[in-house]
């Protein structure tokens, strides 16, 4: 039988190991719907083309790199133990290459590999596996109850954790509406986790997952289960809260009073502040089926994502209905610094400028005002033409040109005046570049929202300080 492409693609689409296929310069021709999964890309356009150092998928991609060097000169590597970051989270692989040829000539190399973590965290219990769900909790929920007569609690769930792992949680939610049963989805997200190991170790990050999921479980009790999606992300089935109302009232709690999705986190280098984004719908109130059920909860993570993350976005049909994810998605930050620059050169004035790039700062960094503070340290409003206040201290403001703060407070006492100014404004988080490169600024750039713990993420600081150098160039 003659092998056809439609062939070869049905065979190794079927394989649970993740393959891929490279050129002889190590750039991916194509994966197999494995690897896509594993990654969690919807079509392989994202790394056709690319090197694993492009992706940044190693700590060290020295070693990768002169395996498949070897690889390409006729070696062939069988199981070999490695590592890759998976959504922030460092897991362990092994992995097989082996050449291409075209007749006597190399001109490519194939792969595959397996992801054995979780095998690896089950041998050595060393890494710490916690303890939340045991099995008396987990009989009080019927599905749980009957699976538990014929599996192995540690197969439901996570090594790291201790919640249960992703193919029984999600089996959890389809046995829940095959029955009928109401009930609200929630796709919780770590934010900046990736953050959280480059900088303190993946240890850490560790650390920072367990205390988060221990928390999250122990709050939710005996009215559903935390399971755990994959790397930083976590999903929660609510039992108990399936309206708004309810919704409401509960994650208020886990962000505003009980220390739960917002918590100070104690590392053995000292502690970091963890902060999560969440997206809610119910069953079936929203969405009568698993897939639209699980498309609107993926819709309502991405806008909070957009909005700044660190926030919670409850699903309601009259606000979030026509948002569409491909529109919630940044663009490419350079193709938002050329718009940028189009809007500022329609303006005549200074003035005239900042409205007229205004429009497009509320809506790429969700902020309702855009503030100008002048050489002489006065404050005015781009929308409100009323506006001029003394914040003539500003120039005390902590680091050198651009000062990111989740909470306006620690400005109290170092810079009165500039914090009188944005409390006026009922400013709780702010973002603010200084204008100029010398000693003395031409003046500063302020943008702020009225939550506290907003997270100002890097293309948005990136797209202030390229107009703070439009500004620059004014003046």
């Amino acid at each position: 039988m003659n092998m056809t492409v439609e062939l070869f693609d049905n065979i190794i689409n079927t394989s649970q190991d993740c393959v891929f296929w490279k050129d002889k310069e190590r750039r991916f021709l194509g994966v197999n719907q494995a690897f896509l999964d594993f990654y969690g890309f919807e079509t392989a356009d994202i790394l056709i083309g690319k090197t694993d150092e492009d992706m940044g998928w190693h700590s060290d991609p020295e070693p990768y790199k002169q395996d498949e060097l070897r690889v390409l000169s006729g070696e062939t590597t069988y199981k070999i133990h490695g590592k890759c970051y998976i959504r922030g989270e460092e897991r362990d692989i092994i992995a097989s290459k082996r050449p291409l040829y075209e007749g006597d000539t190399i001109v490519g190399l194939v792969g595959s590999f397996i992801d054995i973590t979780d095998v690896l965290r089950r041998q050595n219990r060393v890494d710490g596996l916690q303890v939340v769900y045991t099995v008396e909790k987990l009989r009080r929920i019927p599905y749980f109850d009957r699976l538990l007569d014929e599996t192995a609690l540690d197969d439901m769930l996570d090594p790291l954790t201790g919640i249960v792992n992703r193919m029984y949680a999600l089996d959890f939610v389809h046995s829940l509406i095959s029955a009928g049963t109401p009930f609200s989805f929630t796709i919780v997200d770590l934010d900046n986790f990736k953050f959280i190991n480059d900088t303190f170790g993946h240890s850490a990050g560790d650390t920072v997952l367990k205390a988060v999921t221990k928390s999250l479980a122990d709050f939710l009790g005996e009215n559903g289960i935390v399971g755990r999606f994959g790397g930083d992300e976590l999903l929660m089935v609510d039992i108990r809260d399936t309206d708004t109302s309810a919704n409401q009232v509960f994650f208020k709690a886990l962000y505003d009073e009980c220390n739960v999705l917002r918590q100070n986190v104690r590392l053995e280098s000292g502690g970091t502040f963890v902060t999560c984004t969440s997206g809610c719908a119910s069953f079936p109130k929203d969405a009568d089926n698993f897939g639209d059920l699980f498309g609107l909860i993926d819709k309502t993570l991405y806008l909070g994502k957009s909005r700044g993350r660190n926030c919670y976005v409850i699903y309601d049909p009259d606000k979030h209905r026509d948002i569409e994810i491909k529109k919630l998605v940044k663009h490419n930050i350079y193709d938002d610094m050329i718009n940028l620059k189009k809007l500022f050169d329609r303006g005549d004035t200074l003035r005239g400028k900042l409205r007229s790039v205004l429009t497009f700062l509320t809506d790429s960094l969700q902020i309702a005002d855009l503030y100008f503070v002048n050489g002489e340290g006065r404050m005015r409003s781009v929308a409100d033409e009323q506006l001029d206040a003394d914040v003539s201290d500003i120039s005390d403001v902590s680091g050198d040109v651009l000062y990111t703060a989740s909470t306006v407070s620690g400005l109290e006492k170092s810079c009165p005046l500039l914090y009188g100014a944005l409390r006026e404004q009922k400013l709780e988080s702010v973002m603010i570049v200084k204008i100029g490169d010398g000693a003395a600024a031409d003046g500063y750039l302020i943008c702020g929202v009225r939550r506290r713990f907003r997270i100002w993420q890097e293309n948005e600081c990136a797209i202030m300080y390229f107009l703070s150098n439009l500004i620059a160039a004014q003046i």
